[in-house]
């Protein structure tokens, strides 16, 4: 929990999803002056039991803000928001503008000039452990900015997060997470692999993941299958896996390095998914 003094900062936050939830819920839960602002009247209901502030629009936020966190699904959203008429105007000199977002580290960086002519900072901070993490308040973060802009936040991300982690410039913090993802994505294509091999061994395939996630072939991809990735959810997932691995090969390019060998099995981890998914949660059988 911040000083009382850092608890005065007003916190701004758009992108109450599934994962931006319970991240606003954490910040307004430790006293933080949290201030909120949903295009859709319905995802204020996630924060109706704790201390807020609603504004009516994004401009009357930022207005608002000393901190502006923005949990939206990609870069093109970090625009929009930033290019709303009137945004620019009200963004107050000091302000830090955080992207707990997954995106591309270059994009990043020009997000970071594009505010620095109106004495805003920019850190990139983007999450791990999803919705879940975000609820149980164990994310990871990465961040890339500023060190003394990352100090000012430091208490707020470490309202939703076990870890926080300070990696360098504006744009490491997303290459961090970028890394990690395609580690994920490339563990996911083993699982899949085994998956489809136990089913053509005629294994009791949940009761094969369950023991093996115990043992010396587990791994955290392994073990979410069926528990924190859903049959519900698992479409969703895929193509957000899909667009942050495309993510990682852009970024590996832009610096002169080839990613295609690690891009390809991860994408392979990716697009078997669901199938996956439903294996791993389909009524158990042995031969």
């Amino acid at each position: 929990m911040g000083s009382p003094e850092q608890q005065s900062s007003a916190v701004g936050f758009i992108g109450l999803g599934d994962q931006g939830a319970p991240m606003a819920q954490a910040i307004g839960g430790h006293g933080f002056d949290l201030h909120v602002w949903a295009r859709r009247p319905t995802s204020l209901e996630a924060v109706a039991d704790i201390p807020h502030t609603v504004h009516a629009t994004v401009v009357d936020l930022v207005a608002a803000s000393d901190i502006l966190a923005l949990c939206l699904r990609d870069d093109s959203d970090i625009w929009d928001v930033l290019n709303t008429p009137g945004v620019r105007d009200h963004l107050r000199p000091g302000t830090v503008v955080v992207n707990h977002g997954t995106g591309d580290p270059g994009e990043n960086v020009r997000i970071a000039e594009s505010l620095r002519s109106l004495g805003a900072s920019y850190l990139d901070a983007p999450v791990s452990g999803g919705g879940p993490g975000a609820k149980a308040r164990t994310l990871t973060t990465f961040v890339g900015g500023d060190e003394g802009a990352f100090e000012r936040c430091s208490p707020v991300f470490a309202t939703f997060s076990t870890r926080v982690s300070r990696m360098g410039p504006v744009g490491s913090g997303q290459m961090t997470k970028l890394l990690n993802n395609a580690m994920t994505m490339s563990n996911l294509k083993n699982a899949v692999d085994l998956i489809r091999v136990a089913q053509q061994l005629h294994m009791d395939i949940p009761a094969v993941l369950d023991v093996i996630s115990d043992s010396s072939g587990g791994s955290a991809s392994l073990r979410a299958l069926g528990t924190v990735i859903t049959p519900e959810i698992a479409p969703h997932l895929q193509g957000l896996m899909r667009k942050d691995i495309e993510h990682f090969a852009n970024a590996v390019r832009a610096q002169g390095f080839d990613p295609e060998e690690l891009r390809r099995r991860a994408l392979a981890g990716a697009d078997g998914l669901v199938e996956a998914v439903t294996l791993a949660t389909a009524p158990g059988h042995a031969a």
